[in-house]
């Protein structure tokens, strides 16, 4: 007869966590990872608004202090009184971005397409005025646009500069201290904005596209119109947003290229702070202006579609 021996005891498992708990963690993570950019929003953006806000509506003077006082008339006589720089500004900032999308849309199609192994040096390149200072940038374009330099020689030797006094965009023989001038400065500080979108919307469209409406006997104008352009059309939305929301409350090239009459309101908030000391309109004007390019930018999304975005 022989006798069987037990088993040894087994240590007992570890217990798990229970399922809820462990499927609460999981879905708080989002929450925890969006933390560190909520609390940055938070205290760099949401507070100084508000402060502003609060700002907007004192009144007082430096001396005897600001009081808040629930003063909404001031954004009325901001407006009444500055409304042609709010004009002056988007219309700048319209041009440069169309000059942008004019210019930037066939570097980056040349940069996506064909390229080939110079890519990366071109892309280098469009990025490379990053590398130097946004003041620095605009004051070399006060020596390239000076009077009397090789550049107004060339533009007034080829009728260039009649055209441009016609339509008011200069004066003379002139092109320094013009409305032509200011928006030079913001179409050349501004492009990179708008040929990086161009580009990676561009990049990604599959080349067999366009041999496929080779095939089906399209043109290659015709190619561009039906397949590439539409396509394209992301990095178009993006591009212009990027350049015009800030090309409209730039100051540094009015302010250097520009003259007393191409102030843009970006100076006149600039001038109000730190100049008049005046902070009730500067804050005001700032408000002003939020709204301004906001309505205007989601009525051209709404009219470029909002699916251009995805």
């Amino acid at each position: 007869m022989t006798v069987t021996e037990a088993p040894p005891p087994t240590a007992p498992a570890p217990a798990e966590p229970p399922v809820h708990k462990t499927s609460l963690r999981r879905r708080l993570i989002p929450y925890w990872l969006l933390l560190p950019g909520l609390v940055w929003l938070l205290v760099f953006f949401a507070l100084p608004l508000v402060y502003q806000a609060s700002t907007s509506v004192q009144t007082g003077s430096l001396e005897e202090g600001f009081e808040v006082t629930w003063h909404f008339a001031t954004y009325w006589d901001a407006l009444t009184e500055y409304y042609p720089h709010f004009l002056r500004s988007l219309l700048y900032a319209g041009a440069a971005t169309a000059l942008c999308l004019l210019l930037g849309y066939p570097l980056a199609y040349l940069i996506a397409f064909k390229a080939g192994r110079w890519r990366n040096l071109l892309l280098v390149l469009v990025i490379a005025p990053f590398f130097t200072s946004f003041l620095i940038r605009t004051l070399a374009w006060k020596t390239i646009l000076a009077d009397g330099g090789p550049v107004v020689e060339v533009l007034n030797a080829i009728g260039f500069l009649d055209v441009t006094s016609w339509l008011g965009m200069t004066e003379g023989d002139r092109v320094l201290a013009t409305p032509l001038a200011v928006v030079t400065g913001l179409t050349y500080n501004f492009l990179p904005f708008m040929i990086l979108p161009l580009y990676t919307s561009l990049e990604r469209i599959d080349p067999r596209l366009h041999e496929a409406a080779g095939d089906l006997y399209a043109s290659p104008a015709k190619v561009f119109r039906k397949v590439t352009f539409p396509l394209s059309m992301p990095g178009v939305v993006s591009g212009t947003l990027l350049t015009f929301i800030p090309a409209s409350g730039d100051y540094v090239n009015a302010e250097l290229l520009g003259s007393t009459d191409t102030r843009m309101i970006g100076n006149v908030i600039q001038s109000q702070f730190l100049r008049v000391l005046d902070y009730p309109t500067a804050a005001a004007l700032s408000f002003i202006l939020m709204a301004v390019v906001l309505v205007t930018v989601t009525v051209y999304i709404r009219r470029a579609g909002t699916e251009d975005l995805v």
